[in-house]
């Protein structure tokens, strides 16, 4: 594929955006759980203080099985705000779960900080054997400047540059903030087995109906697309993960669920994303940052997608609890069935009974749009 110049870039780039992002009314779609409609209630969400609030509560009742602590060894915030880790679990799978890397996308900080408690307090059968067959490290918080700005993306103190930091993991012109620096850091050291990566989106329509996405299923480097396929096995362990997702997600409620992709609604066509600056994708890759991972460690990640944020209007009251319960749900099931095996059952195609949006290409950070014909899959 011939390649465009960086204006041609930014242009389809931008274009497809607004696409996916600029549409928050869906009148004529049956609501993916209860409507979004109204004013979003930001006093009602999580501030950082609160989260280091429950953080430490939960520690606190823990009677021990839960350590918080601090990545303050490797810095601070752009904005001098520690980030906060939470530890639960004895056994050697190690699962990182993040959530909120950008400052807008609240409820999952919510969702996260509810998993947590379960682990810290129930005691049922699927919660022990999670516990004694792994360990898991949450960052509830990733973004703490974006959030206390309601901010998609934060702001690097000395320039007063935007930043979206789930576009910093990159070798070259990367690592511009100092959160990155910090999570990666700690990322490095503790060489994590598996990841899930927590996010909000516009709102859009399961593709063939008339119902409104209240969740959608995604890998940042695309599944059978330009990049995947050759990171060992993730290809298959990826779609495994979510196809089981969706077989666990599928009997609950007005839960709308798709497959994550950048749609042209107008011609009702989807692309999957293969984005290698994102922070799940140079996980994927082994990102070797400043020296840091030399044995190029890496491992799969997934992301979840919940509709709405906090800084467009797009969340109301009445739909805050059930899309928060959606990803504690999710969550809840994809950590018990990495750690049992039981996503290994799966057959990585039932990936494709997922819905989605006929797909036209890939969208990507460093080629532009490249068609199907040319990923090789």
């Amino acid at each position: 594929m011939k390649k465009m110049n960086i204006a041609g870039k930014v242009s389809m780039l931008t274009a497809l955006f607004v696409l996916l992002f600029s549409s928050l009314s869906f009148a004529e779609t049956v609501p993916g759980g209860p409507s979004t409609e109204g004013k979003t209630n930001i006093s009602s969400m999580l501030s950082y203080e609160e989260v280091v609030k429950t953080l430490s509560d939960i520690e606190q009742t823990s009677k021990g099985k839960v350590e918080v602590f601090t990545l303050d060894r490797f810095g601070k915030s752009e904005q001098g705000r520690s980030i906060y880790v939470a530890k639960v679990g004895t056994g050697e799978k190690k699962v990182w779960i993040q959530a909120q890397i950008h400052g807008n996308e609240k409820l999952v900080t919510e969702a996260a900080l509810q998993l947590l408690k379960t682990y810290a307090s129930n005691n049922s059968k699927d919660v022990q054997t999670v516990l004694e067959e792994s360990t898991l490290y949450f960052i509830p918080m990733y973004n703490p400047d974006g959030a206390e700005m309601n901010t998609r993306g934060t702001k690097i103190a000395e320039t007063g540059q935007y930043l979206d930091l789930n576009r910093d993991w990159v070798s070259e012109g990367g690592f511009a903030a100092k959160e990155s620096k910090v999570v990666y850091s700690y990322w490095a050291e503790l060489k994590p087995d598996f990841a899930i990566d927590l996010h909000h989106q516009g709102l859009k329509q399961v593709y063939g109906t008339n119902e409104a996405t209240s969740f959608s299923l995604g890998v940042s480097l695309a599944p059978n697309g330009p990049t995947l396929p050759n990171y060992q096995n993730y290809n298959d362990v990826t779609r495994q993960m979510l196809a089981y997702v969706y077989d666990e997600m599928s009997g609950y409620g007005y839960t709308h669920i798709d497959r994550y992709q950048i749609v042209d609604r107008q011609n009702q066509i989807g692309y999957d994303i293969d984005i290698k600056g994102g922070v799940v994708s140079a996980m994927m890759m082994g990102l070797n940052y400043n020296g840091l991972n030399p044995d190029n460690h890496s491992h799969p990640a997934v992301f979840f997608e919940t509709k709405g944020n906090s800084s467009e209007g797009s969340l109301g009251q009445k739909s805050n609890g059930y899309l928060t319960k959606q990803n504690y749900l999710a969550l809840k099931s994809l950590v018990y069935g990495y750690v049992t095996g039981e996503v290994e059952e799966v057959d990585p195609n039932h990936w494709n009974d997922i819905p989605a949006y006929p797909l036209a290409g890939y969208w990507t950070d460093y080629n532009g749009i490249v068609p199907v014909e040319s990923s090789g899959f």
